[in-house]
């Protein structure tokens, strides 16, 4: 889209996220200069202003392209729009684009109030809390309850079927789930939330799980497609996410059900243009809406449907940002993220006999991932540390405390699982400082 022939003013595109995140997605601040666009970037405290400083200063660094960075103290929408005032006045704003869960509500609110392409404010207002999802979609939702923080002590447990799961009503990133087996357990889970939280406290749904992506313009799905998922509920009390394939590899009949349930509840939503990330369980056959994200997935999904189809997803957000027709291709491939488990300990080194480590939290940079041919053999890309040196290692309770991760594809009708362990086992994650609990040293 070019710039508004009626403006003096220079074309821009305004994303919103913080270092972390948009350390993984700099295509996207890369494209908007590619097509003639400053790009224009609002961050909270949580990025480093002196790394952010580096990177800016770092000619070879994609961040380099960044033309004016906005500082807001909360990603809220009252802090974010007064924040922003100064970019429109100097700038005609042609998109915003969420980069990251923080500003999701603020870019959707921004986006209608420019009328410009975006998820809309209900939708992006509805994603940020489960609760808000819960009553939009309730057919496709566990049962729950809500809990107040008044409600906590006298909460009557006897309608309740447990196991049950506890979740935060704002939080992501599976901070603060928590599954609690036993009506005794459930007070004592309850008092470890801060005295303002509201929680949920869901049935506990039992099945695989999957994610779905969707490309969206002008609220009609245009791409859609499943994502599969290993936690580590297995071994403990949390979900956080260990592994994610790209494409799920289930029958044609859950990925149906699936694509459709995904398309329901987007429907409800009134999602308008963008991409969104929403997780399910199968029970039974039966989808089950675990929460809903109007935003770019999280971890290294983007790369694996990058790697799986062969093109990569930002040119297509830029495009949804700015109301151009747009397209994505199918799969030719399958992709998959493995993270491990890792010795407990102060993070000392990784290194990889196979694939090139990347760290990509020290470097605030991924690395650019070069898909393979269809047909081409198994191939290991990556392997992603995303914590820093000196960084204490300890239970993965939540996708925070994960530090190691190995990106590989494989050609789309063979068996896909079946090198992770080869990939992994090429990986040491080597620690200093014993911590109760857990081994130190080497480990892979």
């Amino acid at each position: 889209m070019s710039a508004n022939p009626n403006s003096s003013r220079p074309p821009a595109i305004l994303f919103m996220g913080d270092l972390v995140i948009v350390g993984r997605q700099t295509r996207l601040i890369t494209e908007a200069r590619r097509r003639g666009f400053a790009p224009l970037l609002v961050i909270t405290p949580d990025t480093d202003p002196d790394r952010l400083a580096a990177c800016r200063a770092d000619s070879a660094h994609p961040l380099s392209q960044l033309e004016e960075v906005v500082l807001v103290q909360d990603a809220k929408v009252d802090l974010v729009m007064p924040a922003v005032q100064t970019l429109l006045r100097r700038y005609d704003v042609r998109g915003v684009l969420c980069v990251g869960d923080f500003f999701v509500e603020p870019v959707g609110m921004l986006g209608d109030c420019l009328g410009l392409p975006g998820a809309g404010a209900a939708a992006s207002r509805i994603s940020r809390n489960k609760l808000l999802q819960r009553t939009t979609v309730p057919d496709l939702s566990p049962d729950f309850t809500v809990v107040t923080p008044e409600e906590r002590s006298g909460l009557d447990t006897s309608g309740l079927e447990f196991p049950v799961v506890v979740k935060p009503v704002g939080r992501f990133s599976s901070l603060g789930v928590r599954q609690v087996k036993r009506p005794d357990e459930l007070a004592e889970v309850l008092a470890t939330y801060p005295e303002d939280e509201t929680v949920l406290v869901e049935s506990r749904v039992v099945g695989p799980e999957f994610s779905v992506e969707a490309l969206v313009q002008n609220g009609e799905v245009f791409w859609a497609q499943v994502t599969g998922k290993r936690t580590n509920e297995s071994t403990g009390i949390y979900f956080t996410e260990m592994g994610h394939t790209s494409p799920a590899e289930l029958s044609d009949v859950d990925e149906k059900a699936l694509l459709e349930a995904n398309e329901e509840v987007l429907r409800r939503l009134r999602f308008r243009d963008g991409m969104t990330h929403a997780e399910f369980r199968l029970a039974e056959g039966r989808p089950v809406m675990m929460e809903v994200a109007t935003r770019l997935p999280g971890d290294g999904i983007t790369f694996l449907w990058h790697l799986a189809t062969g093109e990569p997803l930002e040119p297509v957000l830029v495009d949804l940002a700015l109301g151009v027709p747009t397209s994505y291709p199918a799969p030719r491939r399958r992709a998959l993220q493995v993270y491990l488990e890792h010795p407990y300990g102060r993070l000392r080194d990784v290194t990889s006999t196979g694939a090139p480590v990347s760290w990509v939290t020290a470097d605030d940079l991924w690395p650019a991932f070069e898909p393979s041919a269809p047909e081409d053999p198994t191939r290991a890309h990556a392997v992603l540390v995303t914590k820093l040196r000196g960084a204490l290692l300890g239970p993965q309770t939540d996708s925070e405390q994960r530090s190691v991760s190995v990106i590989y594809d494989a050609p789309l009708d063979g068996p896909a699982r079946t090198p992770a362990e080869e990939f992994t086992s090429a990986v040491t994650i080597t620690v200093e400082d014993d911590l109760p609990g857990g081994d130190s040293g080497s480990g892979s």
